[in-house]
């Protein structure tokens, strides 16, 4: 129904930040075309999920990494 809705307005929603690493996440997990075909809705729980922790774990490894170049320059 949803990607029914966005094929008849014709607009494309505005791409957020985080949009680009859930995508890409998706695509590695194998459900990129899932979410092509369904939209984001079309999901289940686990695989929404499962895009979120990783997710988190990425930021978590970035933001370590950030400090630990900020600790050996200062």
């Amino acid at each position: 129904m949803t990607v029914a809705r966005k094929q008849r307005s014709g607009k494309k929603k505005k791409e957020k930040p985080g949009d680009r690493l859930k995508y890409e996440i998706a695509r590695e997990l194998g459900l990129g075309e899932k979410v092509d075909e369904k939209g984001w809705g079309g999901l289940t729980a686990a695989e929404t999920g499962r895009i979120g922790g990783i997710i988190t774990t990425r930021k978590r490894v970035q933001k370590l990494k950030e400090r630990q170049k900020s600790s050996a320059e200062g």
